[in-house]
């Protein structure tokens, strides 16, 4: 079908690569160019960003179902999932996929002299391995190195069942795979990546009912109440909801992100996870090789085939990564059809689909 939004971008290159980092739409390129200049200019004041911040958050919420006082604003992954790793018990289970990635892992690794018991399962398992005495279940909704998507509604099921917590990561889903973070007691996401915003922001949404119980480490005067009353002295005085545990934004990252945001939802949810994953499938198709019903796609080289694959990506000026000792490949919103396919016909018979079971 056609796609107009592809037209929105301008790289150069046949671009596979989101999982790694996220391509500006037009209208993100602009503002960041315009914002640029403004500051060069000297005609930009800081609370001039306030209205962005806010306005990144909203759509961020709209994006993943939530209500925007369930979200705060960060800058990386890790420090997000720091202030959960941080409220958890002395002594109690978290429970993980096993070689997911590490910015969700190490923040509760960091608190092993805390006695917490760390286990890792397959993640195809991570719904039957809760049990009574897990605290947290803690998993990216879709696998950086595979792109296998988690069985979310299995997890969530279980944790309910169990009396246990989930922290979800959205890194790697949310901006193409249409999720409810409504669902889960938290939620983390990079922007950079399917969000296509610049690298330094990111978004933590927390059910109202753990706003108590996880402490604000990072407590700061962007956090108040009323952020430009809260710059000096004491006494701590946050915000009441999630916003409690925002830090201080990065200017002129957050008007980018407000822009892409905004593109996004344009373009809507659900259209851009049913786009991702009708051009994963003609590349497939093209292959010779299954649906994996994913936007990401790790592909293992067939015995021998090693420098051939290289020749061919270089020769169509195909930009991808490689994750694991597998070639991945990512599709979004600036890809089609149309150009996946060549590729694919040129992979036929080269490379086989890595499952994450």
């Amino acid at each position: 079908m056609s796609w107009i939004h592809a037209t929105a971008f301008t790289a150069e290159p046949l671009y596979l690569n989101t999982a790694s980092m996220g391509l500006p739409p037009k209208t993100t390129t602009d503002a960041l160019t315009r914002e640029i200049a403004g500051w060069s200019a000297g005609r930009r004041q800081a609370n001039d960003y306030d209205a962005t911040v806010a306005r990144s958050r909203q759509l961020y919420a709209e994006l993943v179902h939530v209500p925007a006082a369930w979200v705060a604003i960060g800058n990386q992954v890790s420090p997000l999932v720091g202030l959960i790793a941080a409220s958890v018990p002395d002594g109690a289970e978290v429970l993980f996929a096993e070689n997911d990635f590490t910015s969700v892992s190490f923040p509760f690794a960091a608190h092993a002299d805390r006695g917490l018991r760390l286990r890792e399962v397959p993640v195809h398992t991570l719904a039957e391995e809760i049990r009574a005495d897990t605290a947290w279940v803690v998993v990216s909704a879709v696998q950086s190195s595979t792109g296998t998507l988690a069985d979310l509604d299995a997890i969530a099921a279980a944790a309910k069942k169990h009396g246990a917590r989930t922290l979800i990561d959205l890194t790697q889903s949310a901006g193409w795979n249409d999720v409810d973070a409504s669902r889960f007691d938290a939620t983390v996401c990079a922007a950079y990546k399917w969000l296509l915003c610049p690298r330094g922001t990111a978004f933590l949404t927390l059910d109202p009912e753990l706003h108590d119980s996880i402490r604000p480490l990072a407590a700061n005067w962007y956090a108040g109440e009323d952020p430009w009353s809260s710059i000096y002295g004491l006494p701590l005085r946050l915000a009441a909801d999630a916003r409690r545990f925002d830090v201080s934004p990065a200017w002129q990252a957050w008007v980018g992100t407000e822009a892409s945001l905004e593109f996004l939802l344009e373009v809507g949810a659900a259209e851009l996870e049913a786009h991702a994953l009708e051009v994963s499938a003609a590349f497939a198709s093209a292959a010779g090789l299954p649906d994996a019903r994913s936007a990401i796609l790790a592909l293992a080289p067939v015995e021998g085939a090693a420098r051939q694959i290289k020749d061919t990506l270089e020769r169509l000026d195909m930009v991808a990564a490689n994750r694991a000792g597998n070639l991945r490949l990512s599709f979004h919103a600036h890809n089609t059809a149309d150009e996946v396919e060549p590729l694919g016909e040129a992979l036929r018979g080269l490379v086989h689909i890595v499952s994450g079971r």
